[in-house]
């Protein structure tokens, strides 16, 4: 179920939630529907923290691809190449946490994406 807030943004993989934003950082709610993917992308001006808090995440990152389970978590370097995937039947559905100098949407360069948006 998606929750009807101004701070939540549908995509065609599912959706996403700001729940707080400061100086520098930002934490969000990513929703992963079932056997749906985000972009292959990376960003110029922020790090991520992917904490896994439902479901099984299959992480890109860079030339690696693994899985991470509830409770497991990953960092991401700005520049680095990365994607998620849910590749289960069940959501999927990780806390991110973005620290840097922009932190927005513009700041997303996609490589690869099964949505045509790259």
């Amino acid at each position: 179920m998606v929750p009807k807030s101004e701070n939540t943004t549908q995509r065609p993989w599912g959706f996403f939630t700001n729940i707080v934003q400061g100086e520098g950082f930002l934490v969000k709610l990513i929703h992963v529907n079932p056997d749906s993917q985000l972009s292959l992308q990376s960003h110029n001006h922020r790090f991520e923290h992917w904490h896994v808090v439902k479901g099984q995440a299959t992480v890109v990152l860079g030339d690696r691809n693994f899985i991470l389970n509830v409770g497991e978590s990953v960092d991401i370097k700005v520049k680095q190449i990365h994607s998620l995937q849910n590749l289960t039947e069940n959501p999927v559905e990780i806390i991110e946490i973005q620290r840097g100098e922009l932190l927005s949407e513009e700041d997303i360069i996609r490589y690869q994406d099964i949505y045509g948006r790259a």
